[in-house]
């Protein structure tokens, strides 16, 4: 079948703001910045660009994934926040939801990734090519056949946490690309960046911002 890309309609939901920073709860389904074609030119920052003109990337997250995301208002923020990222400073937590039931109650999983070229935009474990990537993840609850964990990305690679958990045998549910069969049966990804930490970028200051698990 093929995709068509109908992001959710609601304005965004901003959690902060203030004179160097933007906090924003970002929906599933919607993209972080404009796809290729027009038909994917609706996305979360174009849309913040018409309340803040001023509004600029830092990071991403993946269309099906909803959560915490952080932008600059001005260009020392996003320098400051970028070379957070980049050197690991900041914080994140993931609330996920697994296909099966996990037997370990906590664990890392260590395995380098790389783009799978012909199928991408698929990523896979290439032992050889791969950029290390780290997850630690924890065992909250169990949930009629499935897992509600929390994930702790060491690294930040695209489709780290999707990946990862299918290597583990438990794909998150309702992942189109790395799911397969009743796990797939699901409304969304259950993938939701649940905190963010970070030091402000005037002064330095620790921040931790949280948006609700919709799932």
């Amino acid at each position: 079948m093929e995709y068509v890309y109908d992001p959710p309609q609601e304005a965004p939901r901003i959690l902060h703001a203030d004179h160097e920073i933007l906090v924003v709860d970002k929906q599933a389904g919607l993209l972080s910045v404009p796809g290729k074609g027009p038909d994917k030119a609706d996305c979360l920052i174009s849309r913040l660009k018409g309340i803040y003109p001023e509004v600029l990337l830092v990071h991403r997250l993946d269309t099906d994934t909803s959560g915490v995301m952080v932008f600059a208002l001005t260009p020392h923020a996003q320098r400051h926040l970028g070379l957070q990222f980049e050197k690991r400073q900041t914080k994140k937590s993931y609330q996920a939801r697994l296909w099966g039931e996990l037997a370990e109650k906590e664990g890392r999983v260590d395995l380098p990734l790389c783009v799978d070229w012909p199928n991408r935009p698929r990523q896979h474990v290439d032992h050889e090519h791969g950029r290390p990537a780290q997850t630690d993840w924890r065992v909250m609850r169990l949930e009629d056949g499935t897992t509600r964990v929390r994930l702790m990305p060491v690294t930040g690679r695209s489709h780290q946490l999707r990946v990862h958990m299918a290597e583990l045998g438990h794909p998150i549910l309702g992942d189109p690309l790395y799911a397969e069969g009743a796990a797939q049966d699901f409304p969304r990804l259950m993938l939701h960046a649940e905190t963010l930490r970070f030091r402000h970028p005037d002064g330095g200051q620790h921040m931790t911002f949280t948006a609700p698990v919709p799932f």
